[in-house]
């Protein structure tokens, strides 16, 4: 059954509810994109606000850094860490081997760098999320450099993919543009082997990054998924 989206969101927060309950004070939080993270940066907020947690955030994207700007949290910069206590951030589909495609928001460049130097990468989901095979129902976000576009289409195709569709920006005309000023085609694959799939993409010239999170230093270690028997939490045993 599909789930309406108020039920969609009551899963997400309390996914994000339970993965906030896992951070200390003194800790660095990597905070992720979209709308399953908004849930854990405004709890974020909350409890620095009610409780005297006390934090500094690294954020993906500048949707996050207004909103923790907004819940009054505490922002470094990026380009200023190279270690993170705990991450958090939601997903487009995961699999059972934890593997992941995310970028549905155009952040997931930025979000691979930060997860990768988390300690612990939470991913929070609700059950809709949950697949066989990635690929089932997203296709996996390619960030690139603009002058690239033709030749990494024509590599994504050669690759496998049945299409690369360079993703359009709402109510305007033109693409979207990442906040690092980059195209994002959204390329279909039928995905037998995410890792080997996510270093192919990744070696094409002109390619700056994938939203296929299935390397080690990448995947999350925890995952908390939210669905109507409530959440399922499981830890990547590596």
């Amino acid at each position: 059954m599909k789930l309406s989206n108020p039920e969609k969101n009551q899963q997400k927060k309390e996914a994000a509810l339970r993965a906030v309950d896992q951070v200390k004070s003194g800790q660095r939080v990597g905070l992720g994109t979209g709308s399953t993270a908004a849930f854990a940066i405004e709890e974020l907020g909350r409890r620095k606000r009610e409780e005297g947690l006390d934090i500094l955030c690294v954020v993906t994207s500048y949707q996050s850094q207004t909103l923790a700007l907004q819940y009054g949290l505490n922002i470094l910069p990026l380009s200023a860490v190279d270690r993170l206590d705990i991450s958090i951030d939601g997903c487009d589909e995961i699999d059972a081997d934890f593997c992941l495609i995310k970028g549905g928001g155009g952040a997931h460049t930025v979000e691979k760098i930060v997860h990768a130097m988390s300690e612990c990468f939470i991913v929070i989901s609700d059950s809709s999320k949950r697949v066989k095979r990635l690929g089932e129902k997203f296709a996996v976000p390619v960030e690139i450099i603009p002058s690239a576009l033709s030749f990494v289409q024509k590599e994504l195709l050669r690759l496998g993919s049945s299409e690369a569709i360079l993703r359009a920006a709402i109510n305007k005309d033109g693409p979207i543009i990442t906040d690092s000023g980059n195209f994002i085609l959204d390329a279909r694959f039928f995905i037998k082997d995410p890792f080997k799939l996510e270093r192919e993409i990744k070696s094409i010239p002109g390619v700056i990054e994938n939203g296929i999170f299935a390397s080690e230093e990448v995947k999350p270690f925890i995952s908390i998924i939210s669905g109507d028997n409530g959440l399922e939490i499981n830890r990547n045993e590596r």
